[in-house]
């Protein structure tokens, strides 16, 4: 499964990228506006830290609009998946767009209907929300499991993009139903590499080693 950094942060996109972590980042308005720093450039930044596909949304909302708009954003950088709403005017914009060649991330999927719209339409990642989805008493990953089962039927390209990712069962749950990507705050992502007998296990062997006297190098 492929780990995306949700988030506009390039100190911690930087971190998880230098660790190995980091296929891809995604970004939205609310990570934009949470960075406080220039769309165009804080995104532009990011393309050059991660190899991996570079999530910006456009933020109208008719095909047209949507259309001008993703002409700025992809001639950002040659990874840049252009960010869609799921919306008959988004489905629009992601079907032309792809057949241009370009990635397209189709966001705000919260049933698996629409995420079988979004394959139609070609799309390169639908980003179906878990965690959104669990706060309105659903259950996100049952949603996950209903989008692998028909992706699967149809052969379908769309790789599936677990969002609103809140916990590491999350991950750990779609990694077992067999998502492509799912894209987590660099805090959650942190939080895999915990467990309390790695750290008890440091903490006996440096224990040990302090008996020996010795030193490394």
């Amino acid at each position: 499964m492929k780990f995306f950094a949700d988030t506009a942060d390039t100190n911690d996109i930087r971190e998880l990228a230098e660790a190995g972590l980091l296929d891809g980042v995604t970004t939205n308005p609310s990570l934009i506006h949470k960075a406080g720093r220039d769309f165009l450039e804080v995104v532009a930044e990011i393309c050059r830290i991660v190899d991996g596909p570079v999530s910006a949304e456009v933020v109208a909302l008719d095909h047209a609009g949507m259309m001008r708009e993703a002409e700025v954003v992809r001639k950002i950088a040659d990874n840049i998946a252009v960010k869609v709403p799921l919306t008959i005017d988004g489905l629009k914009t992601c079907k032309a767009l792809t057949d241009d060649g370009t990635m397209v991330n189709v966001t705000l999927c919260f049933s698996a209907n629409q995420a079988l719209l979004a394959a139609k339409a070609g799309a390169t990642f639908v980003s179906p929300f878990v965690g959104r989805h669990d706060d309105i008493g659903f259950d996100g990953m049952q949603l996950i499991s209903d989008i692998r089962l028909i992706y699967d039927n149809y052969d379908f390209a769309t790789e599936i993009l677990v969002a609103s990712v809140r916990h590491p069962i999350h991950i750990l749950e779609a990694a077992k139903l067999g998502a492509d990507v799912m894209t987590a705050p660099p805090a959650v992502i942190r939080q895999l590499v915990k467990h309390p007998l790695t750290d008890k296990g440091i903490e006996g062997f440096l224990a040990d080693w302090a008996k020996t006297g010795q030193s490394i190098g």
